[in-house]
């Protein structure tokens, strides 16, 4: 038997229900300290200090709003993009047995923001229409970016992680410069943000995207928990997967589309945001183990948590002036990438 697949099966021997409780309580424990802590950190006054008086209701009508109408909806969009994006990467890094998977290397990221910016031309930047089905456009999107990956992969007779990742490459830079065309003829002086946005950024949400993207996230990181079991076996190999009863092309074309509809509902409100999906998974199996029925709620949550925090920097570090959060997920994700794909390489040549 191969390493991977003895790590995969021994990985699943260790998974206990008891221990998969007591690791998502202690992590959505750190979630919620995160999240707390970024409520009461901003480039106003509004801090520690106010806290009684906001939990008491005495707190000012100024330092009321700050923290209800727009500190809070981006910690919960942070939460769910975080959340969405780590969850696919975990997933699709099992589907694919490549380690460096990730939705924006791989190029779904690009498919979901193009599929976001044709919904935006048709239905308008502000409409509720046009916010109610970019994350279905952006699904589109996305699953298209990994259907023409898969069928580059089939023709070309292989899936090397150095050739799916050089396709995905591809990929990517066809969906921008999609992106760009889409934006140049639409009108320019209309997409001024755009720009900002694919760039990865995050700004207060209303309510009623928050509740889409949050039933599209909700729903994607749950099944592709339920499906983790499976993955297990996928990822030691398509042969020992269906000698041990799986089904394998169901389970792949499932753990796609739900890893699809995770990254859709992120991007479509905030923009290209890379390397979480690659980071946090790495992580989580170094913390907990190669279990996905483990790896991909603790992914889940890392992932929440760590947008969360790059978030925080993002709109304090040069206050008030603000960053992209993209630009700080890329600051530490490039670096990761490097050293991950040259660890990998020094050990093939090994």
């Amino acid at each position: 038997m191969a390493p991977q697949e003895a790590a995969a099966i021994a990985g699943a021997r260790r998974f206990t229900p008891v221990r998969a409780v007591r690791v998502t309580a202690s992590l959505a424990a750190l979630l919620a300290a995160v999240a707390a802590g970024s409520l009461l950190v901003g480039s106003s006054d509004v801090g520690l200090a106010d806290l009684p008086a906001i939990l008491t209701g005495t707190a000012s009508a100024q330092a009321t709003a700050i923290i209800a109408d727009v500190r809070l909806p981006r910690v919960l969009l942070a939460l769910a993009v975080g959340a969405a994006l780590a969850a696919a990467g975990a997933s699709l890094q099992s589907v694919l047995r490549n380690p460096l998977a990730d939705p924006y290397i791989l190029g779904l990221s690009g498919g979901a923001g193009l599929g976001a910016i044709l919904m935006t031309s048709l239905a308008g930047e502000e409409s509720v229409r046009g916010a109610a089905l970019r994350p279905l456009a952006s699904f589109a999107g996305s699953l298209a970016a990994v259907l023409g990956l898969l069928a580059l992969a089939r023709l070309r007779g292989r899936r090397s992680p150095e050739t799916m990742l050089l396709m995905g490459a591809v990929i990517n830079a066809t969906f921008m410069a999609l992106i760009l065309f889409v934006i140049t003829v639409a009108d320019v002086g209309r997409y001024q943000g755009v720009m900002y946005w694919l760039v990865g950024n995050l700004s207060p949400a209303t309510r009623p995207v928050l509740v889409i993207i949050y039933i599209c996230v909700a729903s994607g990181v749950a099944a592709l928990t339920l499906l983790g079991g499976h993955l297990n076996l996928l990822s030691g190999g398509e042969e020992t997967a269906e000698q041990l009863g799986s089904p394998v092309g169901r389970i792949r074309l499932l753990a796609i589309l739900f890893a699809c509809l995770a990254t859709a509902a992120a991007v479509s409100v905030s923009g290209l945001i890379g390397f979480v999906g690659l980071m946090v998974p790495h992580l989580a199996r170094t913390w907990f183990g190669p279990d996905n029925r483990l790896v991909i709620p603790a992914s889940a949550i890392v992932g929440a948590a760590l947008l969360i925090a790059a978030d925080t920097a993002a709109r304090t570090a040069l206050a008030p002036t603000q960053i992209p959060v993209g630009v700080i997920t890329a600051l530490a994700g490039g670096p990761f990438f490097l050293w991950l794909f040259s660890r990998r390489t020094a050990r093939d040549d090994a």
